[in-house]
């Protein structure tokens, strides 16, 4: 195990960071001093993102990872464990909207949704929670989405396997954050309507009507969420613990 001082960097382990709003995180913590680990399921992207976070003078450890895989997310926190002896920040990003309602949807694509969208987050944070424990403490920051508050039955990618999941996200996060406090915070975040490479061509067919139930006149950007999450990974004190918050811009029409 790596030795720790006063003065080692702080690191942030971040699911689905190679690309969208997690990259925008990990770029924005990296601005901030850490250095990050990034997992992902395209090479390609976790190269681009280790790239940009080289240029702007941190460290970068990159794994070809699916969340689902529960033995791969402990071998990924022992290898970090092994390289820099600690993980100060773990933000669980990594998800997959699911179009299909009830009528639709397959046994084998309900249990996908579950297994990605909460169950991977479930993966990353038990191996996690014993390293920051040991190091004094850290902060857990979960995905969840504005869909878990809503129903998300307007959305045509969020209906309620997805809302489900997210939904359970939250009580995770209640529950995490009374078991590990006061040590750990646990917090989730609760995105509205982001612009993403993967959401741009639903988002473009209609961003005016968007915009326009949205208080602040607009669709939300990776970098609105990377402010947030940076801010609950580096505020002081954390007496913040527990909460979701929405991303959404005041967003009234849903």
């Amino acid at each position: 195990m790596a030795e720790t001082t006063d003065t080692t960097p702080k690191v942030a382990l971040i699911t689905g960071g190679g690309r969208g709003i997690g990259r925008a995180c990990a770029l924005d913590l990296a601005k901030h001093g850490f250095d990050i680990v990034l997992v992902d399921l395209i090479e390609d992207d976790l190269a681009r993102t280790a790239g940009e976070i080289a240029d702007l003078g941190r460290q970068a450890l990159t794994f070809v990872a699916d969340v689902r895989d529960y033995r791969r997310a402990a071998e990924i926190v022992a290898e970090v464990d092994a390289h820099w002896g600690r993980i100060d920040v773990l933000f669980n990003n990594a998800g997959k909207p699911m179009p299909k309602g009830i009528e639709e949807i397959t046994e084998d694509e309900f249990d996908t949704t579950i297994d990605i969208n909460l169950k991977g987050a479930f993966n990353y944070i038990q191996p996690t929670v014993p390293l920051m424990r040991r190091n004094g403490g850290g902060r857990i920051i979960n995905m969840s989405s504005m869909n878990a508050h809503t129903g998300g039955v307007t959305s045509a990618v969020s209906k309620f396997a997805y809302t489900s999941a997210k939904a359970g996200i939250l009580g995770m996060t209640r529950a995490l954050a009374k078991e590990l406090a006061p040590e750990i915070v646990v917090n989730a975040i609760c995105p509205g309507v982001i612009k993403t490479e993967r959401s741009n061509a639903m988002i473009d067919a209609r961003e005016a009507q968007l915009a326009a139930g949205i208080a602040m006149k607009r669709v939300g950007t990776p970098q609105d969420v990377a402010s947030v999450v940076t801010f609950l990974a580096t505020s002081e004190p954390n007496f913040l613990t527990g909460q979701d918050i929405q991303i959404d811009g005041m967003q009234w029409v849903r």
